[in-house]
């Protein structure tokens, strides 16, 4: 009753949501595998992971892309130093390409100026995401990352129903409260039938350069308990490393050397190869 026969914004459980709601790609595109990286709230580096993903990958001599979906607060451009913007054509959008290779789309490429504010409505917010996936001229992608903005509303919502979602990673710190959060996204996830690869703990640990032991700044880690919980894995505990904010901030994320996320991406390509 009342149905506005719109699943894009309803809960509701009912047979005329079987239909597949997938946007279709463009047609001279190609993409593989595609991989969400959510977090239940703001501010605990989902999109540091996106991009150290991405770089993993890449290094692992995957071709990797990257999906910024998260509008109002685009941060993938700044973490690889790209500043140009798009160009595109007749046959569509596309994207830069950093200097190791991995694509991207991001709304900062597209703005005159990349400071500038998107004041926009969700419904122009979402159509802009579902663009970036058919638009774009997504060439030969074996594995594309999308970066969510945080939180279980809209775009989340359109990014599981209108992209083919091989999987997720779910991005966490150890406080208290961010648990709670996460276990939201994992119920989210669930409800959405998208499989979860596993949970991603930032900020778990700090290594005092002068005593040498590890430090847990911001308390004790519940992320174990979360992952049995649900019945998924801990793909990795990010450390908190003044010398990956420091490439982070230069726009240098792909010089970085450290293999944090190495055993996490085996993880997930035996996970998607099942």
């Amino acid at each position: 009753m009342g149905c506005t026969h719109d699943c894009s914004s309803c809960s509701s459980d009912c047979k005329s949501k079987a239909q597949d709601l997938h946007e279709e790609l463009n047609k001279y595109s190609s993409v593989k595998k595609v991989i969400g990286v959510v977090s239940g709230k703001g501010g605990v580096g989902k999109s540091l992971v996106t991009s150290m993903l991405a770089v993993t990958f890449n290094r692992l001599g995957k071709k990797t892309a990257v999906l910024d979906a998260d509008i109002t607060g685009p941060s993938i451009p700044k973490a690889f130093g790209v500043h140009e913007r798009c160009r595109g054509n007749g046959e569509g959008i596309f994207p830069v390409v950093t200097e190791t290779g991995i694509k991207m789309i991001s709304v900062n490429l597209l703005l005159e100026h990349e400071t500038d504010p998107v004041v926009w409505r969700s419904p122009v917010i979402t159509g802009t995401v579902k663009q970036f996936w058919k638009d774009v001229i997504w060439e030969d992608v074996d594995y594309m990352f999308v970066d969510m903005p945080p939180g279980t509303g809209d775009v989340p919502l359109t990014v599981f129903q209108s992209l083919p979602i091989d999987g997720i990673v779910i991005v966490a710190s150890p406080q208290e409260l961010v648990s709670m959060i996460v276990q939201k996204a994992v119920k989210m996830a669930k409800m959405m039938n998208v499989p979860i690869l596993g949970l991603v703990e930032n900020m778990s640990w700090f290594m005092c350069p002068n005593c040498g032991k590890k430090h847990s700044i911001f308390g004790d880690s519940h992320i174990d308990g979360i992952a049995k919980e649900y019945d998924t894995q801990v793909l990795a505990k990010l450390p908190i490393d003044p010398e990956l904010a420091k490439c982070v901030d230069e726009g240098k994320i792909e010089l970085f050397s450290g293999d944090y996320l190495d055993d996490a991406a085996e993880i997930i390509e035996k996970e998607l190869s099942k």
